[in-house]
């Protein structure tokens, strides 16, 4: 399992024609995000939520829309989501986390991108969180299952 976290889209792309697969992009700003993804060759898009973003009034700044989550798809990558990043976190900052997760996960439904969860301690818990974040069922059941081909290669272990 290889983590590409530079913010370099030129460096990614070599290093993600170096690696092997599976290999996991950290998302970084959007133009990063929709570039990588529209270059794809690589698994999963890791925390597209993640970064300084400055929310609207009516809506999040959650690092993923309709349109990215389309080349997504299409390109056949998934949405990682970090657990052990979301543990980490005080209150506040989990809960505006949290917010920016659902609301990526409403984008994943309606665009039918597939979500996986990272660094989890128990399926059955994973499935819960996903469906309580408003996850379908079906959407839930293939994140897990996700798991369970991922965990058969080292943890996403982050400093």
């Amino acid at each position: 399992m290889t983590l590409i976290s530079t913010s370099n889209i030129e460096t990614a792309k070599k290093l993600i024609k170096k690696s092997k697969s599976p290999i996991i992009v950290e998302a970084k700003d959007n133009t990063f995000n929709r570039k990588i993804l529209e270059y794809g060759k690589f698994d999963i898009l890791l925390s597209p939520e993640i970064g300084g973003k400055r929310d609207k009034i009516k809506q999040l700044d959650s690092g993923l829309n309709n349109i990215t989550a389309k080349i997504a798809v299409k390109n056949k990558i998934k949405i990682g989501i970090n657990m052990k990043e979301i543990t980490k976190l005080k209150k506040k900052e989990k809960a505006i986390k949290i917010a920016r997760i659902k609301q990526n996960i409403d984008i994943c439904k309606k665009a039918k991108t597939k979500i996986i969860l990272l660094n989890i301690k128990d399926k059955k818990d994973a499935l819960n969180f996903l469906t309580s974040l408003g996850a379908s069922t079906q959407q839930a059941k293939q994140a897990v299952q996700s798991i369970a081909f991922y965990s058969k290669f080292h943890t996403l272990n982050e400093s």
